[in-house]
């Protein structure tokens, strides 16, 4: 039997270098030699996080995505944009910045890697329980000003999910994860569990 194939770079550069990510181009050796050109979104990673009630309902928020160009229903989310920062601290951050609330109990739900024909994304959904509001700290300039808090029992945020309401990745991978734990069926990880594709090379670029 022959091993696989190892996918070797020969040539890479970076066509764009932004403020959240970079395009990067890979000269790729297939099997058979040949080499092929693979345009790379690099993305420094994020955290989304189901805040679940006791009464087993999830705080989500309806928030403007312009590269839809609409509103869409999320679960609190943020970017891996700050040096040094343990996943799970980025959650508690954004948890406070987008809903309000703290939590006193967390666990790893499930990793998502979004698109991987095209970027190194990588979320991690942490479950969240225990809630106690806070309030949001942001101004009326805030980008999370204009979003809005809602609270939905966790059957009806799946069913919009089945109806093609709530359609971002990291929201339906944490919906139906959230339901299979509360059902008995799966099961959370600890925060410190090794998270093998987290993204690096966009983080290392800022030094």
């Amino acid at each position: 039997m022959r091993p696989p194939h190892e996918f070797g770079v020969s040539h890479s550069d970076t066509p764009y270098l932004g403020r959240v990510l970079a395009l990067r181009r890979d000269e790729v050796v297939m099997p058979g030699g040949r080499v092929t050109i693979r345009e790379v979104v690099e993305h420094p990673g994020a955290v989304a996080i189901v805040p679940l009630n006791d009464d087993g309902s999830v705080m989500m928020i309806d928030q403007y995505r312009h590269a839809v160009g609409r509103r869409l229903r999320e679960i609190p989310a943020g970017l891996l944009d700050v040096a040094g920062e343990h996943p799970v601290d980025t959650a508690r951050r954004e948890l406070v910045e987008e809903i309000g609330f703290l939590a006193r109990e967390w666990s790893v739900l499930v990793d998502v890697v979004p698109s991987p024909g095209l970027s190194d994304e990588a979320v991690r959904v942490f479950l969240a329980r225990g809630l106690t509001e806070v309030g949001r700290p942001g101004g009326p300039d805030d980008e999370e000003a204009d979003l809005s808090v809602i609270s939905l029992p966790l059957p009806e945020a799946v069913r919009q999910v089945l109806a093609g309401e709530i359609v971002t990745a990291p929201a339906i991978a944490g919906l139906f994860a959230a339901q299979a734990v509360l059902a008995g069926t799966g099961q959370t990880r600890p925060v410190e569990v090794s998270w093998p594709d987290r993204p690096r090379r966009f983080a290392d670029r800022l030094g």
